[in-house]
């Protein structure tokens, strides 16, 4: 009897979970046709700065040397480099454009992306959070504004979070 009581409690949890985990999953991002809708929109221009007296971006891991003769062995960055950043954000693309992001302070997004600079728009998965953005996912949509590979520049982003 003590074990058909543990295996009701146990199934009743069970799908106590699953509801809380479907309805969580399908809360107010989801539309009446089922596809999910961003519940936040980002909209910000990062200065990307390697070269100045007080860089906010750092090459902290280099990639592999091009091959001699390969194609595109033109560019300062190569495959498979690791950068850091902390760059200011900013409302518009000039330096002393109003900084953003200080209402959510704390809170951050963690963006996975590979930088392909030939693209017109670079697309980027959102993979988390924290604080106000925890478990965070979405996307984020990158474009040149006033870029030097070799030195950084201005970027403009759009950011869309779930």
């Amino acid at each position: 009897m003590a074990s058909m009581k543990s295996a009701l409690v146990l199934v009743s949890a069970t799908v106590l979970i699953a509801v809380l985990v479907y309805y969580f999953r399908h809360d107010a991002a989801s539309s009446s046709d089922g596809s999910i809708t961003p519940t936040i929109h980002l909209h910000f221009f990062m200065h990307d700065e390697y070269t100045s007296p007080n860089p906010t971006a750092a090459l902290i891991v280099p990639g592999r040397t091009p091959l001699p003769g390969a194609i595109g062995t033109t560019s300062s960055r190569r495959f498979g480099d690791i950068a850091v950043m902390n760059n200011a954000l900013t409302e518009g693309p000039r330096r002393g454009s109003p900084r953003v992001g200080r209402e959510y302070a704390g809170s951050s997004v963690v963006v996975n992306s590979r930088v392909d600079t030939d693209l017109a728009v670079c697309e980027s998965v959102i993979v988390g959070g924290t604080g106000q953005f925890r478990f965070a996912r979405g996307y984020a949509l990158s474009r040149s504004y006033d870029y030097d590979l070799a030195k950084g520049g201005v970027v403009e982003v759009d950011v869309y979070l779930y």
